[in-house]
């Protein structure tokens, strides 16, 4: 009989909705098999079926897939991408995943269901869902009620076809511009990466999707920013740059997973890094979700960091640092594991400790309830036995989702630089030339649909709609003469194109000139995962046809769409304007066209910086004084555009620096306010940023960092108040005894429009002893904006 139907008269502990999902967890695990519970500890990589069938094993370089009638009487714990391993019409996924579930149900004698995870880095991964702009456009927006509304939409489609967890956000904070995955990031500042993947997990959580933190931690400070390499960095740069966004999404974000990075950060691989995964996550910071493994990460333990020599041990080596999932499919967690606890060197306790953690998430989203229903809510109310009568009905591209889309584009767009030549007059002649002028997907970044998935299906259409820019342009100038030439590719060494491009150049009022990237993945791209870069010159000859260009002495329009910056050699004195966009998703074009119309006023900010030079690597605005510019080398790092900068078709002017209170204890808080007011000719925003700077302290600091933002919409002629509150716990760092301590003494706080450009500086003294602080000191400043009436002006 299968204890999960069991008869009338009783109903199992683990399906009593009455007992605390701890105590139903611990009732099952002590009535499964050890073969059982290390069943529940493993995904299986699955597509779902086109036609409507159960999902399939998927078909990958690293591992065979495993026979599913050997391995589901015992159970699953997940199910690896069913959406995002090939192009399925939602619709069509959902009944294969709800007929999926059915099966695994069916197959093991508790009736547990296995919990469905998915990408979802710029959008829900999946054929048809809306494409968002890439995590970087989400730093740029500086916006964090914005992204958590996305996530919201994110959260919500991928929760209405039956999908459980979610692999995103990303809280890696740039250190290595060449590093291929600076597209994933937010940006290289922790409070800006912090506040802005808080606002995602708390949106997608709210849905009821598991939020999965990633990558636990290190990965972007590679040495070389190579994709896996080592990672070099001492204990403070850890603390105070890398870790500071998960703590902060760890609490104010609870999420319910974590992801371990692949890295090794001196020698000890995240995976099988105790300290972090136990002592730091869970004991310090109070963490009760799951700790999920990057792909194959803990079979990296034996293939690439040669911790562990067997399979066995690289399984014992992860339950024991706390890792609880292996994915994307069983391998060290399978057999090697039972065989390890069978001779002893690995203990019952480890998976039973992994187990209730597993269990207990899946109680929290009723998978073990009685009367759970795999049916999703999209097909609630479909006839289930005409599947291709199915196709198309479910839109995961709805207007309301492009119209996020476009508005979160908008706002993520920056303006460089701007003589005057925008916005751009309707009856121009226009040339726009450049690799990504015509190209729909130019948009995107490696892990949009259609380009991580949808490039190995060339003959599948794209499934949204991705206008390219010369269609964004020809819709936004109607009365425009537009001419188009590519003038080279992305990446290639061919300036074939040239002539035609500079002919181009030569007849028309304005050039805009479309450079960049293109996505890819391992070496396919110019920018994504594992398409790391040598240095931050553009791509190809992409260099060449821009001065090629300048020379010409038309006035050019610089559009990036890119996924990391690039220097832009002469570009930043010659050009018109520059248009920085990171990979602005499928609306994204149609944003650029608004911004260079002057239908959208610019409002982005650059969440890293722009070098000037291509090889003045790794460099963020986050350095001590060593890391700057000076006479005793011959590289200067100084960027071309610091962190925070943007400008707008507007002007803004602040006054009236009130400093209520500029010296507290360690303990205590100061209270600043100013004025800012539009003083242009139309409705603009600001974005006001707060740098600290510590002049003296007993350990070497950077020479500032954002402690607080606030992005201040203002209509012509309307001036506003900011009173910020800002405690005493911002000035702490971690000091020579690896604690973290706020110290007496002067400070500098700097009220700025970017790194570069300090509107009002303010000395502040703290005053007392040296207080230590932990994971519970204050995280914020407290930022009011009163809005001036016509008397106080």
């Amino acid at each position: 009989m299968n204890p999960a139907v069991g008869t009338e008269l009783a109903v199992p502990a683990w399906q009593d909705t009455t007992l605390d999902p701890r105590a139903r967890a611990d009732a099952l695990i002590a009535a499964m098999t050890l073969r059982e519970k290390s069943a529940q500890l493993v995904g299986v990589w699955v597509g779902a079926s086109d036609e409507g069938g159960e999902v399939a094993p998927h078909q990958h370089e690293m591992e065979q897939p495993p026979d599913l009638d050997t391995l589901l009487p015992h159970g699953l714990g997940q199910l690896t991408r069913p959406f995002g391993s090939t192009p399925v019409d939602p619709a069509i996924g959902a009944l294969s995943l709800l007929r999926s579930q059915r099966r695994i149900v069916a197959a093991n004698r508790f009736g547990i269901p296995a919990l469905a995870h998915e990408e979802c880095l710029a959008g829900f991964a999946a054929w048809g869902a809306t494409a968002y702009p890439v995590p970087l456009s989400w730093g740029a927006t500086f916006n964090p009620d914005l992204v958590r509304t996305m996530a919201r939409a994110i959260g919500r489609d991928m929760r209405s076809v039956g999908v459980h967890q979610g692999l995103a956000p990303v809280l890696d904070v740039v250190r290595d511009a060449r590093w291929g995955r600076v597209e994933e990031t937010i940006g290289e500042d922790p409070y800006l990466v912090g506040t802005i993947a808080t606002a995602y997990v708390q949106g997608l959580e709210s849905t009821g999707i598991v939020a999965t933190l990633k990558h636990f931690a290190g990965y972007s400070a590679s040495r070389a920013g190579r994709n896996l390499a080592p990672v070099a960095m001492g204990t403070r740069e850890r603390a105070d740059v890398i870790l500071t966004p998960f703590e902060m999404a760890v609490r104010e974000g609870r999420p319910r997973s974590v992801m371990h990075a692949y890295t090794d950060t001196d020698g000890i691989p995240s995976a099988a890094d105790e300290s972090l995964l136990t002592g730091l996550l869970r004991d310090t910071w109070g963490f009760d979700g799951t700790v999920v493994a990057d792909y194959f990460g803990i079979a990296f333990l034996k293939l690439l960091h040669g911790v562990a020599g067997t399979w066995g041990e690289a399984a014992g080596l992860a339950l024991a640092s706390g890792v609880d999932v292996e994915l994307p499919t069983v391998k060290t967690f399978g057999q090697p594991l039972l065989d390890a606890v069978a001779s002893g060197a690995v203990s019952e306790h480890l998976i039973d400790r992994a187990l209730r953690r597993v269990l207990v998430q899946k109680v929290q989203l009723g998978l073990l309830d009685p009367d759970w229903d795999p049916v999703p809510p999209v097909l609630a109310n479909a006839d289930l036995s005409t599947p291709q009568a199915l196709r198309g009905s479910v839109d995961l591209d709805r207007p309301a989702n492009r119209a996020l889309a476009r508005e979160l584009a908008e706002q993520a767009v920056v303006l460089l630089t701007n003589d005057g030549t925008l916005p751009l007059n309707d009856r121009t002649r226009i040339a726009l030339i450049g690799p990504n002028a015509d190209t729909p997907t130019a948009v995107l970044g490696c892990y949009a649909f259609p380009v991580h998935v949808g490039g190995q299906h060339p003959q599948v259409p794209l499934g949204i709609e991705l206008p390219t820019l010369r269609k964004a342009l020809t819709a936004e100038f109607p009365n425009a003469d537009i001419v188009s030439a590519p003038g080279a590719t992305v990446d290639g060494d061919s300036t074939e194109g040239f002539a035609e491009a500079i002919a181009a150049a030569r007849d028309a009022d304005v050039v805009v000139l479309a450079l960049g990237d293109r996505a890819g993945l391992f070496g396919r791209g110019t920018s994504g995962e594992g398409c790391d870069a040598e240095s931050l010159q553009l791509p190809g000859v992409q260099e060449q046809l821009l001065d090629a260009l300048l020379e010409v002495g038309t006035p050019l329009v610089l559009v990036m769409l890119a996924g990391r910056p690039y220097a832009l050699g002469h570009a930043e004195s010659r050009a018109a304007a520059i248009v920085q966009s990171f990979f602005p998703g499928e609306a994204g074009t149609e944003a650029i066209a608004g911004i260079l119309s002057g239908r959208v006023n610019p409002s982005g900010r650059l969440p890293v910086s722009v070098p000037r030079l291509k090889g003045a690597q790794p460099s963020t605005y986050l350095a001590a004084r060593l890391a700057q510019g000076s006479d005793v080398s011959s590289t200067d790092p100084s960027p071309a555009y610091g962190f925070g900068h943007g400008i707008s078709y507007t002007t803004f002017a602040w006054s009236a620096l009130d400093v209520m209170v500029d010296q507290t204890r360690t303990d205590g808080e100061f209270r600043i306010a100013f004025e800012v007011g539009n003083t242009g000719d139309r409705a603009g925003c600001e974005v006001v940023q707060f740098y600290l700077h510590d002049p003296v302290a007993s350990v070497v600091q950077p020479v500032q960092h954002l402690i607080g933002y606030q992005r201040i919409p203002l209509e012509v002629g309307e001036r506003c108040r900011v009173i910020l509150d800002l405690p005493a716990d911002l000035a702490s760092f971690t000091g020579r005894e690896g604690r973290r301590i706020v110290e007496p003494g002067e400070l500098e706080l700097r009220i700025s429009a970017s790194s570069t450009e300090h509107r009002m500086i303010v000395p502040l003294r703290l005053t007392g002893s040296v207080r230590e602080v932990d994971h519970t000191r204050r995280l914020h400043p407290a930022v009011t904006v009163e809005q001036l009436t016509v008397e106080q002006l």
